[in-house]
């Protein structure tokens, strides 16, 4: 028998034995519980990381982007559901500070990377051309009606040598070359190489270096230079 602090009567071993037993078993189910609850957070941040390492590197930026079309998209339909001007509107909200900073980044920014080889030049060409390309609807309503099933060709289509292009479209692809070969002789070419010219230089570099400084120095040392080809240089 044990005696209770509380009222000092004696309680039985067996009802304290037991309502201990009972304290272990509700202890061991809670722990139990958050065992479960831990286990389940473990599993849904291991499926968000794996999310997280699937998506492309940029995605952070590319979701900051759509974040901001979308809200702007919404500042359009506002500004025109009141019937003010969009873009008056958008210069207002922007201090002087961002634009002078856009203005630095736009200097910076240089649109044109230059050669760097000719699969990279013909992917700029391709580019360029493509957008200057405007669909016609009317036409090519036109051309499927005329083409029928061979609009959409398949293994067994023979269509080779029907298609007669149009003589707008001749006259915008002579157009186009003749703009390409005007642009190409305004282009600065190599100039040919010369078997009477004095080598003076070991290297294409040095070449152009000793022409640079010809150009701005020249007039001073042709004196100099007679004078140690002759040999009568002091």
């Amino acid at each position: 028998m044990e005696s209770n602090t509380e009222t000092g009567d004696k309680v039985p071993a067996e009802v304290t034995s037991a309502q201990k037993r009972e304290d272990r078993l509700k202890r061991f189910r809670e722990l139990h519980l958050k065992r479960n609850e831990a286990r389940k957070l473990n599993h849904q941040e291991v499926v968000e990381e794996d999310k997280r390492l699937k998506l492309p590197a940029n995605w952070e930026a590319k979701k900051a982007r759509m974040e901001w079309e979308l809200q702007d998209n919404e500042k359009k339909r506002e500004c025109a559901a009141r019937g003010e001007d969009y873009d008056r509107v958008k210069l207002l909200e922007i201090s002087a500070e961002d634009a002078e900073r856009w203005e630095r980044k736009k200097k910076k920014k240089n649109p044109d990377p230059g050669f760097s080889g000719y699969a990279e030049a013909q992917l700029r060409q391709y580019q360029r051309l493509t957008k200057q390309i405007k669909p016609d609807m009317e036409s090519y309503e036109k051309q499927r009606e005329e083409c029928g099933e061979d609009f959409h060709p398949t293994s067994n289509s023979l269509i080779h040598g029907t298609h007669v292009p149009s003589k707008e479209g001749i006259d915008r692809m002579v157009e186009d070359v003749e703009r390409q070969i005007e642009k190409r002789s305004k282009y600065s070419r190599r100039r040919a190489y010369n078997d009477d010219a004095d080598i003076d230089y070991i290297n294409e570099r040095n070449a152009k270096f000793n022409k640079k400084a010809e150009r701005f120095y020249g007039k001073y040392t042709a004196e100099i230079k007679q004078n140690l080809e002759r040999g009568t240089a002091v």
